[in-house]
């Protein structure tokens, strides 16, 4: 997050040498497409005008859940792209989703898998 990085790691500070690093390194793309994914969960759910932070928070962690390594994951560029598809398709305020959804200290914290659940369980957020 860059507006939590410290305001002298723009100019170079010996102390934030790693970060200035970091920040000029170019992103690898995203290996999972989200150009065809189906954000029903998402749009039904989270609407407008109050878009109500439980109902779209919960749809967010439902939808996101299932790729949370490649999002996670700060080398690549899949929670902009994906955060680009969901504003896309469901009309919503910038930063919505990034502002109010948080992860915790290591991103993205998801529900562990049930037991009984199946990998078919996620067939709707998979198929293009």
């Amino acid at each position: 997050n860059v507006s939590s990085l410290p305001a002298d790691c723009a100019f170079g500070s010996s102390s934030s040498l790693s970060v200035d690093r970091r920040l000029l390194q170019i992103l690898k793309p995203c290996p999972l497409s989200f150009e065809y994914r189906n954000y029903n969960i998402i749009t039904s759910r989270c609407k407008g005008p109050s878009y109500p932070v439980s109902l779209c928070c919960s749809a967010f962690i439902q939808f996101a859940c299932p790729f949370a390594a490649e999002l996670n994951d700060l080398s690549n560029n899949c929670a902009s792209t994906m955060f680009s598809y969901i504003n896309l398709y469901g009309n919503y305020p910038p930063g919505l989703f990034s502002n109010e959804c948080r992860g915790g200290v290591q991103g993205l914290e998801c529900p562990a898998p049930s037991p009984s659940a199946s990998p078919s369980s996620n067939a709707a957020n998979t198929t293009s």
